[in-house]
């Protein structure tokens, strides 16, 4: 059976403001095409369909054509909500849809209810596994402590206890949407760290034949039978040097993995570029980046005049100036926000204890701190859905 993996199309979002509805719906044309030359069998979506709980119409819309374009061309497709998905909104329609072979998986309590496609040597149950957030999840998998590994595992003995009863040689597909450990990040993907730890292990997927990710946005493998596809469009200048691609997956008939990576079209190059004003305007190896999206980090000791008018002079697509003196980490003029870049929430808690009180947190003082910001994100996420 061939696959099409593919995640985090984030219909609706813009990069640095600027539109990307036209580079969506090119992604979404080169989706059905690519499963029309590539004879694919099912096309699997593994979240993050749409960039918020409530998408503007256009996206709506965009979404709603690219559901009739795969459904035309009779091959199915699985898709799950993502965490930036309103999962009850995503699902509306699900039964209804499923006739058409578009089969949503938003419904945590159904992980274990796969979908089932046949080929020539037999079943694939596919199974959905939604975002879970775990404070939210935790009573239905019935885990004593909100985690992503205590709620995924759960979910994953559920599959495996389903598949288990399935008849032998069934083969299977899990989609799940999660920061598995070892992979790359972004800036682009918001966080969904629970208790300062969000990364699950990759053998959390054990006993299934291919685990198909989401929520990285850079294409990765981090083993032959577990992968990200990576989002199909940068939404970040984090993401400039990555391939955008979606994985064309052969799952033989003893379930072995052969998979490919299928480029996705390039609406404009990113380039991120760093030096004086003076070096940027005049250094010819700066050449190639004139017609890209450029993110320019200017060094200059003092802040240049009119910086943004004039490097757009000669990289008309600029989208983001930032100001980065060389400076050394102790100069008192270094900014707040490169003194915490790279710092977790938890880790600037710690620092405001220290600086108050002049020790750090003890144990309990630092389970009181997680446990509230795991409530905060968890309200979050509920206020959203309810919008």
């Amino acid at each position: 059976m061939r696959l099409l993996h593919t995640s985090d199309w984030h219909l609706g979002r813009s990069f640095h403001r600027v539109n990307m509805l036209d580079a969506q719906a090119a992604f979404i044309g080169h989706l059905v095409t690519t499963v029309r030359e590539r004879a694919v069998d099912a096309v699997v979506v593994a979240g993050d369909v749409y960039d918020r709980a409530v998408p503007p119409l256009a996206a709506v819309e965009l979404f709603d054509d690219a559901l009739h374009r795969l459904a035309d061309l009779g091959v199915p497709t699985v898709m799950i909500s993502g965490n930036h998905d309103s999962a009850r909104r995503l699902g509306v329609g699900a039964g209804l849809i499923g006739r058409a072979g578009i089969h949503l998986r938003t419904d945590p309590a159904a992980c274990a209810d796969p979908v089932i496609l046949a080929d020539a040597h037999g079943d694939v149950a596919f199974y959905g596994l939604p975002y879970l957030e775990p404070a939210l999840v935790k009573d239905e998998f019935g885990v004593s402590k909100a985690g992503h590994e205590a709620v995924i595992g759960a979910a994953m003995d559920r599959v495996r206890a389903d598949l288990g009863a399935r008849a032998r040689g069934t083969r299977s597909v899990v989609l799940a949407h999660a920061f598995v450990s070892g992979g790359r990040i972004s800036d682009s993907e918001r966080d969904i760290t629970v208790g300062g730890v969000a990364a699950v292990p990759a053998e959390i997927f054990d006993g299934v034949d291919y685990a198909a990710l989401g929520h990285l946005h850079g294409s990765q493998s981090l083993t032959a039978r577990v992968r990200y596809s990576g989002s199909p469009l940068p939404y970040s200048f984090s993401e400039a040097d990555h391939r955008k691609s979606m994985w064309l997956v052969d799952l033989g008939p003893e379930g072995d993995v052969v998979a490919e990576r299928v480029d996705c079209p390039v609406q404009r190059a990113l380039a991120r570029v760093r030096g004086t004003l003076e070096d940027l305007l005049e250094d010819p190896a700066l050449d190639r980046h004139e017609e890209a999206w450029v993110e320019a980090t200017l060094t200059d000791a003092v802040r240049p005049d009119d910086p943004m008018a004039r490097l757009c002079a000669r990289f008309p697509h600029t989208l983001s100036l930032v100001f980065d003196p060389d400076r050394s980490p102790d100069d008192p003029d270094v900014s707040y926000a490169q003194r915490l870049k790279g710092r977790s929430d938890e880790q600037i808690a710690d620092d405001f204890v220290v600086h108050v009180r002049g020790a750090e947190p003890d144990e309990a003082e630092r389970g009181v701190l997680s446990a509230a910001f795991d409530a905060v994100r968890a309200d979050d996420t509920l206020r959203e859905v309810a919008r």
